[in-house]
Formats: structure tokens, C-alpha cells, sequence
């Protein structure tokens, strides 16, 4: 895919809170991501399982808590007959209570074409045997994008974020993109769309 031929999606949006938008044009783009960033957050996103007996010497004997398995959760996603896959992954303490929260870059399995994916912010479930709890969706599926140069670093996500300007543009050629970022703020996560190159 030529770099010339994508387009950037929307303005800047820093520091947007979440609310119910549909990728309608170009501008929505992005604050529809922020309306799925806390989708499925509840009220103490933080995660609050129970740490398990594992010990490292990293941390001085103390108990750690395994990061949740992303294979294990349920996803809110109707692949008809397919299953979602987890198709990239990284774990980090994203809210600084001391248990890794798990971030899984989802989609319905296909052999063609380009099915839109779905980030996830997975907790360690509330009781054992259940599985990991979504505590943050930060890309609804719904939303038609795809996602590329996913990575976390410390408390940030970040992922370029492809969707496509008209019906008429095909599944395997996404023309729109924009750079985004995820971190934990004030007791939520907050999405800020990085600048437009060129852009002052």
C-alpha cells in the first residue's frame, strides 16, 4: 500500500472523552474509537483480581500477578460460524495498580479480504476458572477499521489506526489512517489522535 494514496483520518482530537459516534465521515473517524474506548469499561476499570502465588526475584519475593491470557476471554463479536482470533498481543500495568492488564488486537478469522478488528483491554477475572474480564474496548469492531503498528510501552498503546472513506473503496485497500494512542488517566483511558504529518 502506497503511503500517497492514504489519507489521514479526521482532526486532532487530544484528550477526548467517550461518546456515542459512528464512522458517518472522515472527522468521526477517530472520536468513534473514543466511543468504544469506554464501552466496557465499568466504573473501577481498574483490574481488581487476585493476585496469584507466583514470585520473582525482580520483585523481591513479593507475589505477581500473571498477565490474562487473551486466548481464554470472550469477545463481544459475531464471526458467524468463525471464532475471533487474537492476532497481536502485549501485556503491561496500563493503570499502575501493580496487576498487568492484557491488550489483544482482535478479528474474525477470514481467508480473504480485510475483517475489521477489535482492541481489548483484558483484567484477571474475578474468581478462579472464569475468564479474563474486557474492562476497555478501545476499537469496536462495529467501526469497520483495521489496525496496524500495534505496541505497548509502559502505560501507552498505541496502533495506526485504517478505515475507508466510501462503501466504494474495497476491504483490501483501506485509504484513511491515523495514528492514535491509549493511556490511563484521571481513572480512564484517554485517547489522543496523533498529528497529520505536514500538518502545523
Amino acid at each position: 500500500m502506497e503511503s500517497s494514496r492514504v489519507q489521514p483520518l479526521g482532526p486532532d482530537l487530544a484528550h477526548t472523552r467517550p461518546r456515542p459516534v459512528h464512522w458517518i465521515a472522515t472527522a468521526a473517524a477517530v472520536a468513534a474509537v473514543v466511543a468504544g474506548a469506554s464501552a466496557f469499561q465499568p466504573a473501577d476499570a481498574k483490574a481488581t483480581s487476585a493476585p496469584t502465588t507466583l514470585s520473582a526475584p525482580s520483585t523481591g519475593g513479593l507475589p505477581v500477578t500473571r498477565a490474562p491470557d487473551p486466548r481464554a476471554a470472550h469477545y463481544p463479536m459475531d464471526c458467524g460460524r468463525a471464532e475471533p482470533g487474537v492476532v497481536d498481543r502485549a501485556s503491561s500495568d496500563l493503570d499502575g495498580d501493580g496487576r498487568p492488564e492484557t491488550v489483544a488486537v482482535v478479528r474474525c478469522e477470514s481467508a480473504a479480504g480485510n475483517p475489521p478488528s477489535g482492541v481489548y483491554v483484558l483484567a484477571r477475572p474475578d474468581r478462579a476458572g472464569a475468564a479474563p474480564r474486557i474492562v476497555a474496548t478501545f476499537v469496536d469492531p462495529k467501526e469497520g477499521m483495521s489496525v496496524q503498528d500495534f505496541a505497548v510501552r509502559g502505560t501507552k498503546v498505541s496502533a495506526t489506526l485504517l478505515g475507508y472513506s466510501s462503501t466504494k473503496v474495497p476491504r483490501c485497500c483501506p485509504d484513511l489512517q491515523r495514528k492514535v494512542n491509549w493511556q490511563w488517566q484521571d481513572g480512564e483511558f484517554v485517547l489522543k489522535a496523533l498529528p497529520v504529518p505536514g500538518s502545523v
